[in-house]
């Protein structure tokens, strides 16, 4: 169990040193009542494809969303970056496609659960992925309790991996993290031989910081202080943005 720490700012770090990591939502974009309302400006994505040419392609966006997700959300950049999906399930390099991962039948199952029983509720929304199926309640927060103890029942009943968010709890297909993720990355070029450093927000990111201070590097929350693996702290995505800007 990670204890509260106070974690000061990050230092300006030194790009030929590093491999860097970065979470989507909640870190380089803000939460949006629904996932669909996210906003990707230009200024991001020009941001983007800076910090890739410049840190020699040592540049990955590490999300619980999927692949086309992100390809959707930000456009033609990511296609000069690494893309790890559905929080490290799917992956894909700069000229390489995605390797194919099937969709379990399953998920269209605990989809039809979710919106069985919130019919009716608009304020939930149910998002399918590639590879999960998340249930929001940003809109209704006092749907969280019973939202958790159907997507437990439905884990069980499925063999699935409960995944649980800001405002969010996902079923998705089990074996894979944002460290397992960053992990295989580290492991072979362009990666390898430098410190990573992984920026996220959420409780879903804390697996992805653990690993990269592992690994002799360190992980950088984004947003409020709570018990954290992450050894540094950055208030916000304003926040986020100037610091990879002084990259």
């Amino acid at each position: 169990m990670h204890q509260q720490r106070t974690l000061a700012v990050p230092p300006a770090l030194d790009s030929r040193d590093i491999s860097l990591f970065l979470d989507f939502d909640g870190t380089l974009v803000g939460l949006a009542e629904r996932p669909d309302g996210v906003v990707v400006d230009p200024a991001l994505t020009a941001l983007l494809r800076r910090l890739a040419e410049r840190l020699g392609g040592r540049l990955a966006l590490i999300s619980g969303r999927s692949i086309a997700q992100l390809d959707t959300l930000i456009g033609p950049a990511t296609a000069a970056i690494v893309v790890v999906g559905s929080h490290g399930a799917e992956s894909r390099r700069p000229g390489v496609p995605a390797a194919a991962v099937a969709r379990p039948v399953a998920l269209d199952a605990v989809e039809a659960a979710f919106r069985r029983a919130f019919v009716g509720n608009a304020a939930i929304v149910v998002e399918a992925k590639s590879l999960g199926v998340a249930l929001h309640y940003r809109g209704d927060p006092a749907a969280e309790t019973a939202a958790a103890a159907l997507a437990g029942q439905l884990a069980a009943v499925h063999g699935l991996h409960v995944q649980k968010g800001k405002m969010v709890v996902e079923l998705r297909v089990a074996g894979a993290d944002k460290g397992s993720a960053i992990a295989a990355l580290m492991a072979g070029p362009p990666f390898a031989g430098h410190r990573p450093v992984f920026l996220g927000d959420d409780v879903t990111d804390e697996a992805g910081f653990a690993r990269c201070v592992a690994l002799g590097g360190g992980g950088i929350l984004v947003g409020p202080a709570r018990p954290t693996a992450a050894t540094a702290r950055l208030a916000d995505v304003a926040a986020v943005r100037a610091w990879l800007a002084a990259l």
